[in-house]
Parts: structure tokens; sequence; C-alpha cells
């Protein structure tokens, strides 16, 4: 995914959302459309996951200044539902541009407008190599080397992306994969109330970094020193049945699923959609994967929008 976002122009004045009916001129609250703000790493792939919004019929900007979201979802109001779905790419390249962000979505929280953030999120190496591949220079290098402009960037980008509601990690992603990422969390008709993704993986390929909630099936017994099933992953039934009749299984999915209840109601309330859980093993390919599978279906069967992704099965 080699793709990198151009500069953007410094906002004007704040613009305000109208949304209360006892001002002249205020758009009904029922009418302000749903907004989505996508940001994230330069390389990670803004304009791709943009790009697969507007394929799915959402209103589009690109490079919007921060300052001016507000006028943006106040347009969209006025439009008598033609423009029900906004997304908006941001590029913070500066402080003054953060605050104008920040002070711009203190100002749609006030006004009770509902938005999501979408964080695109890559590690170094992965971008250093995007970079080299186009022959650009990151924005924000300078005079330094393209590690220093990432290093710089994810130090600006850093409060953003702990108060986004979707962190997608595109380190091993291709263009075809990241659009399935995106499609699979906004393509229905209905938005559900909680979306998850369950992820298996390996630990010695490292953590994803945009995990929410981490476990660890190591205190398992590992089907790779069986030598009747090394060969196979977490998805043969014999595999799964071998790791589930281990003391502590079924007890562990129990007591998880039970603190997975807990948590999704308490995510509900805070108006949280999106919530990535791995699961993770020596080598991503037998515990992992099994007990992902068990503990999807058990999401799916209370309601759960759930998607699983096996990170690592089949890289050994």
């Amino acid at each position: 995914m080699n793709e990198h976002d151009g500069q953007q122009s410094q906002a004007g004045e704040e613009a305000q959302v109208s949304t209360g009916s006892d001002t002249p001129g205020a758009v009904p609250e029922a009418a302000i459309p749903e907004l989505v703000i996508i940001s994230g790493m330069s390389g990670a792939g803004r304009s791709t996951a943009a790009k697969c919004l507007e394929d799915l019929g959402w209103f589009v900007v690109d490079n919007l200044p921060p300052a001016l979201i507000p006028t943006m979802v106040e347009l969209g109001a006025r439009s008598q539902g033609n423009v029900a779905r906004i997304a908006v790419v941001v590029d913070v390249r500066g402080r003054r541009f953060f605050d104008n962000l920040r002070e711009s979505l203190a100002d749609l929280e006030a006004k009770h407008v509902t938005r999501r953030i979408v964080f695109l999120e890559s590690s170094d190496d992965a971008l250093v190599r995007r970079f080299e591949s186009v022959r650009r220079p990151h924005p924000l290098q300078g005079d330094g080397r393209i590690v220093d402009g990432i290093a710089a960037e994810r130090e600006l980008l850093r409060e953003l992306r702990g108060d986004a509601d979707l962190v997608i990690d595109t380190s091993s992603l291709n263009v075809h994969e990241l659009r399935a990422k995106m499609d699979a969390q906004f393509a229905g008709e209905e938005e559900p109330e909680l979306r998850a993704t369950v992820m298996s993986f390996g630990f010695k390929y490292g953590l994803p970094v945009d995990a929410d909630l981490v476990a660890d099936m190591r205190f398992l017994p590992n089907p790779h020193w069986v030598p009747e099933l090394r060969p196979f992953t977490g998805l043969n039934e014999e595999v799964s049945a071998y790791v589930f009749n281990q003391p502590g299984a079924k007890e562990f999915l129990d007591r998880y699923a039970e603190l997975l209840r807990l948590i999704a109601a308490g995510y509900r309330r805070e108006g949280k959609r999106y919530v990535t859980i791995a699961i993770g093993c020596t080598g991503g390919k037998h515990r992992s994967v099994a007990t992902s599978e068990k503990l999807a279906a058990r999401l799916a069967a209370e309601g759960v929008e759930t998607v699983v992704v096996h990170r690592d099965m089949g890289r050994e």
C-alpha cells in the first residue's frame, strides 16, 4: 500500500454547528449527518480507507482543515438528507493544527454530534519501506531521515490515537485487505451496537498494535508437540478438541466470555462501537486459532457482530 497524503493548509475561523430547534435557522438534531474522521500515520492507508467509504456511499472530504469540520457537518445537515454520512480525512502536521482538531471535536461533542475516529497505524519498518519504494520524503522529516519524520508524527498523533474508536494496523495488509477490513466495519445497512474483531496471533511475531484486549493461551499444552496434530491448525476439529480437553481451557473460555459481556456493556454505554480482541499463543497456529473460533461463536450468539482474523496462521 504505497499511499501518502498531501500537505494541508492551516484552518481559518472555526465554524459552529447549530443543532437546537430554538435558534432561528437552526438544524434539527435528527438531520445531522453521521461523521467519521479518518486519520493516522502518513503512508498507513488513509486515502485507501477514504476511497472505500466513498465506494460505500459516504460523502468524503480529503485533507480538510480540522477547524472546518463543524462547517462541513452543518452543510450536510442542511442538505435535506442528501448528505447523511460524511467522512473527513485529516492529517495532523503541527501543534496548532492538532489544537484546531481538538477544539473541533470538543465543539461537536458539545452539540451532540455522533462522530467516530478511525486511526490508520503501521510499524516503522513498513512505513519506511513504503516511503522508500516511492522515493518520497516523509512530510515531517525536514533535513533528517524518514525515521525522524515518522517518530515526530507518531508523537504528535499519540493523543488522537488514544481517542480513536477504531485502530487498524496496516503493517502487513495490502490495499485489498485494508478495504476488506473497512467493508467489514462500515458496509452494513444498519449500524450494530458493537462490532468485534477476534484476532488470533503468534507472540513470536509480535503483539497486534491495534488490539484493545489481549489474552495469552500459552498456559495450555501446545499441540505442536503432538506429532499427529502438528501439521494441522486450530480450525481442525481434532486440534480444537485437544485444546479444550486440557485442564482450564473450558473454564477460561467461560470466564473470559463473561468478562467480555461486562466490558461490552461498558463500551456500549461509552459509545464505543468497535473492539479488537487478540488471542495469542506461541506461533498463532493452534491454541489461539481454536480459542478465537470458540470465542467468536460465543460473541455472535450474544448478538455481537463478529469478524474472525487469523493473523499468523500459515506463516510457519
